[in-house]
């Protein structure tokens, strides 16, 4: 049974992750350096990590297995999951892919050195009705493939 593991710090849609975690059946972890509310729910788990740089990365990380879901909009956190088979989401809904990582990376490098270099301001587009709509959809497809997968995988 896979397992959904939110990087939680900044995550605008751990309401969504619950509502699609619990039609489905399935755990999920909430991951940050603090400010979780505790939940009554014995499917969701919050563990609160040190405040030390990626320290929520790196526990994601150790503990996200091939099949499992994960959600962050951190691109290097992404590609460390997709590296190890972890189907990863956006907040958006966007999905990190073995085929889409490697320009996701690029892209925030690139934007990365333009705001450095003062060509570009680091405002962020904001979170819209629409972006939680899709992360809704994509998450529910993403859930049902990782369910399919792992039924494949056991009957093998």
């Amino acid at each position: 049974m896979p397992a959904i593991y939110v990087d939680a710090d900044a995550c605008p849609v751990k309401a969504e992750v619950m509502k699609v975690a619990e039609r489905h059946g399935l755990p999920v972890t909430f991951v940050a350096n603090g400010g979780l509310r505790p939940s009554r729910d014995p499917m969701i788990r919050n563990i609160v990590v040190s405040g030390s740089f990626d320290a929520a990365d790196d526990w994601i990380v150790d503990h996200a297995q091939a099949g499992d879901i994960a959600i962050t909009a951190d691109v290097p956190l992404a590609a460390r999951l997709v590296e190890k088979g972890v189907h990863t989401l956006g907040p958006t809904g966007r999905p990190f892919t073995p085929e889409t990582i490697g320009m996701a990376v690029a892209m925030r490098n690139l934007k990365q050195d333009l705001r450095e270099a003062g060509e570009i301001k680091g405002y962020n587009p904001g979170f819209t009705p629409k972006d939680r709509s899709a992360f809704l959809q994509a998450l529910d497809q993403t859930v049902r493939r990782a369910l399919r997968a792992n039924q494949g995988n056991q009957s093998s």
